[in-house]
């Protein structure tokens, strides 16, 4: 009998670590996780949708001829070019913490998300351009294809998540209403 009891405790004891374990990791997956999230949430809500209407512009010949010698940079030129709209945005920040420190904190989180938006658009789009040239950067083309594929596989579940779908319905909805109003005008 004792040698029965024994081997229930493990057991106990093996199931009830296995579980806790499981539990403190999604715990701390979940924490992990979140920001990274975000960053994709973003990606997927503003990079791609804002990328979209930069490419509209090179229907300009004008447009068209500059993001044709972006194309044609070499790879390192290419990668600098690349954080152009990060260093660019350093004035636009510091002017509006200065308008935070005049008082002025409305304007100063417009300029901020106004700044943001613009920043990204571009910086999408010249991701778009420039990415070929950047491939052909040994390191670049070794760290890229594997966080585009798990990036890709933690947006199909995201996307298949109720959250996600709920968001999507409600996205959808804002969208017949809009339309609905600009009909009208």
């Amino acid at each position: 009998k004792h040698q029965y009891a024994v081997r229930l405790f493990y057991l106990i004891k093996r199931v009830c670590y296995g579980s806790m374990l499981m539990l403190i990791k999604k715990i701390l997956r979940g924490i992990l996780l979140s920001p990274v999230l975000v960053v994709l949430l973003f990606e997927e809500w503003g990079w791609e949708p804002l990328a979209r209407f930069f490419a509209r512009l090179a229907g300009s010949p004008l447009w068209a001829k500059l993001e044709s010698r972006i194309k044609s940079l070499p790879p390192w030129a290419a990668l600098l070019l690349f954080g152009v709209p990060v260093v660019a945005l350093i004035p636009v920040k510091l002017l509006a913490l200065y308008l935070f420190s005049q008082g002025h904190a409305a304007l100063g989180v417009t300029l901020v998300i106004a700044s943001k938006v613009t920043g990204t658009a571009v910086a999408a789009r010249l991701f778009q351009l420039t990415e070929p040239a950047m491939m052909r950067l040994a390191w670049f083309a070794r760290i890229y294809p594997p966080w585009k594929a798990w990036k890709d596989r933690v947006l199909k579940q995201v996307r298949q998540s109720a959250p996600w779908r709920a968001l999507g319905d409600t996205k959808a909805r804002i969208k017949i209403i809009l339309d609905k109003l600009l009909l009208k005008i």
